[in-house]
């Protein structure tokens, strides 16, 4: 077991204890790739690492030991094209098994890492291409992805190589035959070549839906900050498969698919698959492999309950997480009646680890997303500065960071030390997320700043508005958002996606109405309904209420 070297404590009494207690050490020289994947491999030669399904639904599997020795063959193979530490190189992989090699390698070489979604338009590359002076770019076998690639790359003047992955590309060195040319050793670097746990290991864009992407820079020390993700919120096992619904390109695959589960001993559980999430599809993967412990975005679970779950065995499954997206209590409830499991909701950011949690001294509430991290000294605020009462509406604010910088939270923008003055440079970090606190300590999310609904006078939150919606059985999914309005600047929108025999009509618009003003206080009840197939969404589940505003506003 490697949690010893890092926490002088692994077991709690409760919650109390854990808040207060837990400490994480952070060795001056610590390096993912060395002291975790290949201390595991020097520990337990066959230990699993990795479970890997194709779409087509081939399996392989890789011990620590495995990943140790190809990413030593990689690491001598990226010093081959000139990849040094602190250079910085974007990875675009899907869900390849290549991702955990890479990414292990590029760990132990210094080398910066920035993970990238298969949504990048070649204006997309370049911009990142010039704003980090990417060297290298790794790309996956996605026939859009490769053509954006390939457009992109002569404009980045900082790029000299761009590699294949998965199947080979014509004119780009191919991953699995390069690396079969170098030795499967690789001596940990020494002196300058070394890594600190301070120096920049990867760099995550936010997705830039209020301006610009932003390069959000985490430390060698971050993975350690994904001890209580793994453990004490998703609670994997060692030895046991943790399976977390995300694409490489997201921080979410950070959360729930290498650092704290594979420093937990956890066996990953990978389903690569490709398209459109196919919830039959992953009930049935669920079931064969027996899961023990698994993650997902609230919007998965909505559409899992829409199929006969009853039909699949899911009974290996001793914690069920979610993240992303708040959970609504009537999919906390369906799940609870379904699995005698109560869903322990997280919440975090791309600039940090879970920040709010259900913990296992927790007894989760329906629509509650936990409590803080020990990981971070958390208040709500309000707009003075001073902290909300219990009941009352605040801004989540990570405080005291001037006096010591959390595990796990972000160090800076990249390149920008003026933003990172701004942001990081005071008292406190601003999420920018709203909730308020329970008079137990249970804290229950609100929405984003952004999100927040003004509307004649009121401040309207859209999850409890999607929530209520949730409870009428027409309703799938909705998504709540501001839409303008010259008489009260904004009134509640919501976009509905409708069950299965349910069709649009004047009549069904004033039941959902209805249904609201009794479900929650009157005035929070939608004005204007729009139906839709399918609601705008990231890669990783999250809808973009952002891209409904914008085209309302455009169309005002």
């Amino acid at each position: 077991m490697l949690l010893d070297r890092y926490l002088p404590r692994i077991e709690f009494d409760s919650y109390e204890d854990f808040k207060q207690n837990y400490r994480v050490n952070v060795p001056e020289d610590f390096n993912f790739g060395y002291d975790i994947v290949d201390a595991w491999a020097e520990q337990e030669p066959e230990k699993k690492a990795l479970l890997w399904l194709s779409h087509e639904k081939e399996e392989k599997t890789f011990t620590f030991t495995d990943i140790s020795k190809l990413s030593n063959r990689a690491c001598n193979y990226f010093k081959s094209i000139g990849l040094k530490k602190g250079d910085v190189v974007l990875l675009i992989l899907r869900r390849r098994w290549e991702y955990w090699v890479i990414a292990t390698a590029l760990h132990k070489m210094g080398v910066i890492l920035i993970p990238g979604n298969l949504l990048f338009t070649k204006k997309d590359i370049v911009y990142r291409g010039d704003m980090a002076g990417i060297s290298a770019i790794f790309c996956c076998e996605d026939a859009y992805v490769r053509s954006q690639v390939s457009a992109a790359a002569p404009e980045i003047l900082s790029l000299r190589k761009v590699v294949a992955v998965g199947e080979p590309f014509e004119g780009w060195d191919f991953f699995t035959d390069e690396i079969e040319k170098y030795p499967d050793t690789f001596p940990r670097p020494t002196g300058e070549d070394a890594t600190r746990w301070d120096e920049t290991a990867i760099i995550y864009f936010t997705s830039g839906s209020t301006g610009m992407p932003k390069m959000v820079c985490h430390n060698h020390a971050h993975p350690l900050g994904h001890i209580v993700t793994a453990k004490y919120w998703h609670q994997v096992q060692e030895n046991k498969l943790h399976m977390s619904i995300s694409d490489s390109g997201w921080a979410k695959f950070g959360w729930g698919k290498i650092y704290g589960q594979w420093i937990c001993g956890a066996t990953i559980f990978c389903y690569d698959f490709i398209g459109r999430f196919e919830p039959k599809d992953i009930l049935e993967v669920i079931s064969k492999y027996r899961i023990t412990t698994f993650c997902a975005p609230p919007t998965m679970y909505r559409f899992m309950l829409q199929e006969d779950m009853t039909q699949y065995d899911l009974s290996s499954i001793q914690n069920f997480c979610n993240a992303g997206e708040p959970l609504n209590p009537e999919v906390f409830n369906r799940m609870y009646e379904l699995t005698g499991k109560k869903m322990r909701e997280g919440f975090g950011q791309t600039e940090g680890t879970v920040l709010l949690a259900n913990f296992p001294w927790i007894d989760p509430k329906p629509g509650s997303t936990g409590k803080p991290s020990p990981l971070y000294n958390i208040h709500l605020l309000r707009g003075d500065g001073t902290v909300a009462e219990d009941g009352e509406e605040g801004t989540i604010m990570i405080c005291g960071i001037d006096k010591e910088r959390p595990v796990g939270l972000f160090t800076s923008y990249y390149k920008n030390p003026e933003m990172t003055r701004d942001v990081l440079g005071g008292e406190n970090y601003d999420t920018g997320d709203v909730a308020w606190r329970d008079s137990n300590g249970y804290y229950w999310f609100v929405g984003r700043n952004d999100d927040v609904i003004k509307c004649s006078g009121y401040r309207i939150g859209p999850f409890e508005v999607e929530s209520a919606l949730l409870t009428h059985p027409a309703v799938v999914e909705s998504a709540i958002t501001g839409a303008p309005d010259p008489v009260r600047g904004q009134v509640v929108k919501a976009t509905i996606v409708l069950a299965e025999g349910y069709t649009p009509s004047p009549e069904l618009t004033k039941e959902l109405q209805n249904h609201v003003k009794k479900a929650t206080a009157p005035y929070k009840y939608p004005r204007v309904i729009e139906y839709v197939d399918e609601l705008p969404k990231t890669l990783g589940g999250k809808i973009k209420r952002a891209e409904i505003r914008k085209t309302d506003e455009t169309a005002k």
